[in-house]
């Protein structure tokens, strides 16, 4: 095990270094296209001063990625083919969505509908790959302190469930600067540890090679953000994420080490629930949660290190509880 969690290290500080490299002169030619984000007027007034920074800086995270993955984590290991392939497709969605998203753009993005009908389609062929004997054949669910199922068929609806709520959860979660990038960093150290102590030191990898990319893409999303992520950055992330549970098993310890991204989507439908079930009432001051502390007076930087405790907490507790299978 242990040379396998030195390659993965050595693997992420390489994608690290390439997306500091790379995320200078990125920037500088999304300033230079003026692709400047649209502030919602659903987001707090605080955010008005943000409108015009650059989105689509998770191009810095997802191109990592592919690139450091393709030569060092996919010769005869054919299974990293599948958040690869996740990551790269879901990654284009995001591209195309967040170019509807920009100041002075008619158009917005992709429309929910289609985003959810791509998504659910990704997750269907994911679903079977996994679960196909002739392909991966990984249909285990791994229940702490109890054991290993073989689940079979059902891998394909629960792959399905798993990546269309994950997926929008995460995006969600893109919403203040740092607080996406500081939560996907710890759930994948937290699914890297996990993949080497099952044994699975290339998914461990490309686990860390994540890692490194999203600390790569901080370095220029630190308060104040000189670039935001976009679903080009939180799409892959969150469906990368979710491949990665279903892979290693641990799908029963996601609800911990995602505790903040599953919180926000659970209070955006709350919030929506109540605001039909009252007649216009709202349980939040603003959805998802994040903003909703920021109405409360929390400066925004205090709202993601509080929020990144929970994540680090809850993946520590994640951990803790896979390695008990």
């Amino acid at each position: 095990m242990g040379a396998g969690v030195f390659r993965a290290l050595v693997i992420g500080v390489i994608a690290f270094v390439i997306a500091v490299a790379a995320g200078g002169p990125t920037v500088a030619f999304l300033r230079r296209l003026k692709v400047g984000k649209a502030i919602s007027a659903d987001q707090p007034g605080s955010h008005a001063v943000k409108a015009g920074t650059p989105t689509m800086g998770g191009v810095i995270i997802f191109v990592t990625v592919l690139l450091v993955t393709a030569p060092f984590n996919l010769h005869e290991r054919l299974s990293i083919l599948l958040p690869f392939g996740m990551i790269a497709a879901t990654g284009m969605m995001g591209f195309i969505d967040d170019l509807g998203s920009l100041q002075g753009r008619v158009r917005g993005g992709l429309t929910w509908r289609l985003k959810m009908a791509l998504l659910f389609v990704l997750a269907v062929i994911a679903g079977v790959v996994l679960w196909h004997p002739a392909l991966l054949d990984l249909r285990l669910v791994r229940v702490p302190f109890l054991g290993v199922y073989d689940i079979g068929i059902w891998m394909v609806p629960l792959a399905v469930l798993v990546i269309v709520l994950l997926t929008p959860a995460v995006a969600i979660t893109d919403g203040i600067d740092m607080l996406e990038g500081t939560t996907c960093a710890t759930a994948f150290a937290a699914y890297g540890i996990i993949a080497a102590f099952q044994g699975q030191p290339f998914l461990g990898a490309f686990c860390f090679t994540v890692v490194g990319a999203v600390l790569g893409f901080l370095w220029y999303n630190a308060f104040p953000a000189r670039v935001f992520m976009g679903d080009t950055g939180s799409m892959p992330l969150g469906s990368s994420l979710a491949i990665v549970a279903l892979m290693t098993g641990q799908v029963l310890v996601l609800p911990l080490i995602a505790a903040v991204f599953i919180a926000n989507a659970a209070s955006d439908i709350v919030q929506i629930a109540y605001f039909k079930w009252t007649g216009g009432k709202r349980l939040f001051k603003k959805a998802p949660l994040h903003h909703h502390f920021e109405l409360l007076g929390y400066h925004e930087t205090t709202v993601v290190i509080r929020f990144w405790l929970v994540s680090l907490v809850g993946a520590m507790l994640g951990v803790a509880l896979a390695i008990k299978v």
